[in-house]
């Protein structure tokens, strides 16, 4: 499990550089800190462009992915902004499938990352 919060933590940190061209503000929330709300939920990460808020993403480990987790994003879902998940690239038939169980597959859009290590 702490590998998973690196690996998590990370990506969040990854993404927020990553996405910093397309937005003009992006706000973070790390492991258990909870510095940054939107209508009272702390998503990992608040995609914010003139002020607006159009985005929210959650990203997940292979193991955060469970139904305590899919209730979760069905309430981040109804906020008002669009909700992107990251995800582990293996788990992918699994959210599709929970996410059709919760009636989310028209709600949230997905996005998939891999780590990969080459050994000589």
């Amino acid at each position: 499990m702490k590998n998973e919060n690196l690996i998590h933590d990370w990506m969040v940190s990854y993404l927020k550089d990553k996405l910093s061209r397309n937005y003009d503000e992006i706000r973070i929330n790390l492991g258990e800190k909870r510095n940054n709300e939107f209508k009272g939920h702390y998503p990992d990460l608040i995609l914010i462009n003139h002020g607006l808020v159009l985005a929210i993403m959650e990203v997940e480990t292979e193991g955060s992915i469970t139904q305590e987790k899919a209730d979760e994003w069905k309430t981040l879902s109804g906020l008002g902004a669009k909700l992107i998940l990251m995800i582990p690239k293996v788990s992918k038939a699994k959210i599709i499938d929970l996410l059709w169980k919760k009636g989310l597959a028209d709600k949230a859009s997905v996005g998939s990352y891999e780590i990969t290590v080459a050994m000589p």
